[in-house]
C-alpha cells in the first residue's frame, strides 16, 4: 500500500509558460505579474523566483505580502494592489522600491505630509466601474495636480484601472465603456497605464496600454467561467492529488456519508479518498463532481467531510487502496469542477489550507 494524503505539484514550467502566452498575446505590453494570495495558492516565493527573468513587475494586494518577497530575495519593483494604510508603510516602502496605488483622499493627505528617505512611485487607481477601490474619472485631474506638487514622487506618475466584467463576453460594452472612461481620464497626463487583467489581456487587445497584469491566467486557468485554460493555450499549472485509502463493496440502498444524503441505487464499489474540506477540497462539492481515478472519471457521492471524500468507482472496479485520484489539473480543469461545485476556479486554487503539501516539478 502506498497511500498519501493530498498533494499540489506545480508546475513552474507551466507558469513560465502562461507568463509568455500572456505576452504573445500582448507582445507591445510589459508584464505585471500578479502573484497575491500566495500565487493564487501556487506558493508566491517559489513562483516569483520562477518568473523573475521575465516578469517585468509582481503585483500583491497586502503590504505584508510585498515584504515577503522582497525578504525572499525578490528584486523588481512590487506593486501594491490596495496601497498604504499608514506612514510605517509608505516610509518602508520608499525604501524597498514599491510601487504604490493612490485610490482615496486619506492616501493623498498622508503622501503629502511624511517626509520619505526616497522618491515613491505612484499608480494611481481609476475607478472605471468596479465601484470599490479608486477615484472616479472626473477626480483625476484634481489628484494628479496634487500628486505634480509633491516633490518626493516620480514625476510623471502612472495609473491603473481593474475591469469588472471584462469576464462575461456579453458585457462588452461595458468594459468598452469603462476603457473609454479610463482614456479619457488618463490620456496625455500620466507616464505609463496599465488597464488588463487576465480577461481583459485575452479579450480587449485594444487596452493592452503600457502593462498588462496576468493573474488567474499564469496559474494555467481562464477568467471566462464557461471555458478552460487550454482553450487559449495555457496549461494548468496545478494538480492537486490526493489516494484512495480504502475500496468497500457497497450494497443498493445503503448510504454513504453523513446523515446518509446519498443512497446507492445499486451495488457498487464505494472509494474513499484522503482528502476533505480540511485540506481545502469544497465542502458543497455536490454528488456528480468529477474526480479521476487513475484517470478514470468517476463521481463524487456522498458529504465531503474534514478529512475524507467518497467516490462511486462502479461495480466492475478494480481500483485499489493507493490509487492515485486527480482532483483537479491536467485531464481535469479547475474549472470544470468549480462549475460543478458553484464557484470560480479561482476560490478552488486559493482556498487549499497548510495540510496538502506543495510539491514543485519542472
Amino acid at each position: 500500500m502506498d497511500a498519501h494524503g493530498a498533494i499540489a505539484r506545480i508546475s513552474l514550467a507551466a507558469v513560465q509558460h502562461n507568463l509568455q502566452q500572456a505576452k504573445r498575446l500582448a507582445p507591445t505590453a510589459k508584464a505585471i505579474a500578479v502573484v497575491k494570495a500566495n500565487a493564487y495558492g501556487h506558493g508566491d516565493l517559489t513562483v516569483a523566483a520562477a518568473l523573475k527573468d521575465t516578469a517585468d513587475m509582481f503585483a500583491v494586494a497586502r503590504f505584508e505580502e510585498a515584504q515577503k518577497l522582497r525578504a525572499g530575495g525578490i528584486r523588481q519593483p512590487i506593486l501594491l494592489l490596495s496601497g498604504f494604510l499608514n506612514a510605517a508603510q509608505l516610509e518602508f516602502a520608499a525604501l524597498n522600491n514599491f510601487h504604490l496605488c493612490i485610490h482615496e483622499f486619506a492616501q493623498l493627505d498622508l503622501l503629502e505630509k511624511t517626509p520619505l528617505p526616497a522618491p515613491v512611485t505612484i499608480w494611481m487607481k481609476i475607478d472605471s466601474g468596479m465601484h470599490r477601490i479608486g477615484f472616479s474619472p472626473e477626480q483625476a485631474d484634481q489628484v494628479l495636480a496634487r500628486l505634480s506638487e509633491i516633490t518626493q514622487v516620480v514625476q510623471p506618475v502612472n495609473a491603473f484601472t481593474h475591469f469588472a466584467r471584462a469576464d462575461e463576453p456579453e458585457q462588452r460594452a461595458v468594459t468598452e465603456a469603462a476603457i473609454a472612461r479610463f482614456q479619457q481620464a488618463t490620456k496625455g497626463k500620466v507616464k505609463h497605464t496599465a488597464l488588463c487583467n487576465s480577461a481583459g489581456v485575452i479579450a480587449f487587445p485594444e487596452a493592452h496600454a503600457d502593462y498588462i497584469r496576468p493573474g488567474i491566467m499564469l496559474y494555467g486557468i481562464t477568467p471566462f467561467g464557461d471555458q478552460q485554460g487550454t482553450d487559449f493555450g495555457l496549461r494548468p499549472a496545478m494538480n492537486f492529488t490526493s489516494s484512495l485509502i480504502a475500496v468497500r463493496e457497497h450494497k443498493a440502498g445503503e448510504p454513504v456519508g453523513y446523515a446518509g444524503s446519498w443512497v446507492s441505487p445499486r451495488d457498487t464499489r464505494i472509494g474513499v479518498i484522503a482528502v476533505g474540506y480540511g485540506d481545502g477540497y469544497p465542502r458543497m462539492a455536490p454528488p456528480g463532481t468529477p474526480v479521476l481515478v487513475n484517470g478514470r472519471r468517476v463521481p463524487l457521492v456522498g458529504r465531503v467531510a474534514m478529512d475524507m471524500a467518497t467516490v462511486d468507482l462502479g461495480p466492475d472496479a478494480t481500483e485499489q487502496v493507493g490509487d492515485e485520484v486527480l482532483l483537479w489539473g491536467e485531464g481535469l480543469a479547475a474549472e470544470e469542477v468549480a462549475r460543478h461545485v458553484g464557484t470560480i476556479a479561482y476560490e478552488l486554487v486559493t482556498r487549499l489550507t497548510a495540510r496538502p503539501r506543495l510539491e514543485y516539478v519542472d
